[in-house]
């Protein structure tokens, strides 16, 4: 009974979030894509002029594709990654994004680049690992719940199309950077979920889990 009711709970937060995020983007004004793109010269090297990242390299080298991913989210994660105006430390923590993202001045400068990486046409992934698939999609659709881990499905969606501003698209992201962000969630290293929604579900994955779940992602469409 009690897990049934955890996993109520997360799925009314969930709608709540979505609910809110609606409303957010009834109120923003319009952006600016030309702009964006110009703005976005800097991102090239890291994130591709189209927003489709180079594959992984290294740990170090993990770069998302952020074509094709909802402009509120990004909006959200670049004004996640700056300093606020008192001094106040980045919600979120990264040595490079967090210098990139305060070059971004004003609320349009953001919004703007949101919108041109978001208008991009994303080059997808592929599930790698054919031993994993079975149970990566079973955690994706089903979650796991005699130790009360919700499904991906719930929030990201049955194709991994997510819901905008909180719950990102993951389906055709790298599964590296799947994987890396969920172990960052788990180890308290990314703090900037919604209601600590990712840590607490990160925090019941196993290493396997993780990297089963991450490469399932990453070949949905």
């Amino acid at each position: 009974m009690i897990k049934l009711i955890n996993r109520f709970a997360l799925l009314l937060l969930a709608l709540a979030a979505a609910s809110v995020a609606q409303a957010a983007e009834r109120a923003v004004p319009k952006a600016d894509i030309a702009k964006g793109q110009a703005s976005a010269a800097a991102c090239i090297a890291c994130h591709g002029a189209d927003g489709n990242s180079p594959p992984p390299v290294a740990p170090a080298a993990i770069y998302p594709k952020l074509a094709g991913q909802f402009p509120q989210y990004l909006e959200k994660q670049i004004k996640n990654f700056k300093m606020g105006a008192d001094g106040k430390p980045p919600e979120r923590v990264n040595a490079i994004m967090n210098g990139m993202a305060m070059a971004l001045a004003t609320d349009d400068d953001v919004r703007n680049v949101a919108a041109y990486f978001a208008s991009q046409k994303q080059v997808p992934d592929a599930a790698k690992d054919a031993k994993t698939v079975e149970a990566g999609q079973k955690l994706w659709r089903a979650g796991d719940l005699s130790k009360g881990l919700p499904a991906c499905a719930g929030c990201h969606g049955p194709t991994g199309a997510g819901l905008p501003a909180q719950y990102p698209r993951l389906a055709g992201q790298w599964a590296d950077y799947i994987e890396a962000q969920l172990k960052a969630f788990r180890n308290e290293e990314r703090t900037n979920d919604l209601a600590k929604v990712m840590r607490m579900i990160a925090l019941k994955m196993t290493d396997k889990e993780i990297k089963a779940v991450a490469d399932y992602a990453a070949g949905l469409r």
